[in-house]
């Protein structure tokens, strides 16, 4: 197996047009994994980790730009209060270790359905950009990014470059069981985010079909019932209404980890849930400004 060390982005991308075979390692918490169990033994392996470029993150016109290297600590300690969903989520993943190691950028690259950053990309409305040597840059709507079981949208000669996002405009959270109550792999997850200057709900579900997805009749349904100016309380029929919209979102399988069956009813539980934790949240605000 060749081992290809590129430590400036042009570079990276001229050896990934050059071995289109090669396997992109952006933190390495997953391929390790699977090459150490002999799940997958690739031609070459592409480590991006010494691309300076990439672990940096910045703020372009109103937006976020957010390195495919940017680790899960960093994503916590530094972007916590602009994209809180991300953070919370983060929170989640593995051990300090991988948390210090692992990569928003690399959980794109492997495409699990169940990787932890997908649900809150996919409630902010998130776009990835990506690059080829040949064809330059393009940006990827995330809710199109996910192909299917662990699979992208990448061309085979394309490289993760960042992810773009608009800071939080309103309250995020997301909410994930699992089969013990820390360093495990989601038997489901979800992510909502608030947009009140768009009186819009954004929504992410986990582990519940072969790709993240979107809930896009429950996103459509609570931004119509939400009383975003005078922020009411919900009524309990709304909320039991969008929990059942986003578990018909969903397509699990049984699994080793949970059955199809308790997946729909955890999601339908954990909508609920964050729905309460943010509009708890944005009504506060409102009596906070009214102090």
């Amino acid at each position: 197996m060749d081992f290809l060390r590129p430590t400036t982005w042009e570079d990276a991308l001229a050896a990934r047009a050059e071995h289109v075979g090669a396997l992109p390692v952006q933190g390495g918490t997953d391929v390790m994994v699977e090459i150490n169990f002999a799940a997958r033994r690739p031609d070459a392996l592409l480590d991006l980790n010494p691309v300076r470029e990439l672990a940096e993150w910045e703020q372009v016109d109103g937006r976020l730009r957010i390195g495919a290297g940017v680790t899960y600590a960093r994503l916590i300690e530094e972007l916590g209060d602009r994209l809180p969903g991300l953070a919370q989520a983060s929170r989640t993943v593995g051990s300090p270790q991988i948390r210090n190691r692992g990569t928003v950028g690399g959980n794109l690259g492997a495409a699990s359905p169940a990787g932890d950053s997908h649900p809150p990309l996919l409630a902010c409305g998130a776009e990835i950009e990506v690059a080829s040597a040949a064809r330059g840059t393009r940006m990827i709507p995330v809710a199109g990014f996910y192909t299917g079981v662990k699979r992208n949208a990448l061309e085979p000669d394309e490289l993760i470059r960042a992810v773009w996002t608009a800071p939080a405009t309103g309250p995020q959270y997301f909410s994930k069981i699992g089969t013990r109550n820390a360093m495990v792999i989601a038997v489901c997850s979800f992510a909502l985010a608030l947009h009140p200057e768009e009186r819009r709900a954004g929504t992410g579900v986990g582990s519940a079909a072969p790709t993240p997805r979107r809930a896009a009749a429950a996103e459509e349904f609570l931004s119509a019932e939400l009383d975003w100016d005078g922020r009411r309380p919900i009524d309990p029929g709304v909320a039991r209404r969008f929990g059942e919209l986003v578990r018909e979102a969903a397509a699990p399988i049984d699994d080793v980890r949970g059955t199809a069956g308790y997946r729909v009813h955890a999601l339908a539980v954990m909508a609920r849930r964050t729905l309460a934790w943010a509009w708890n949240e944005y009504a506060g605000e409102a009596g906070r400004e009214a102090s």
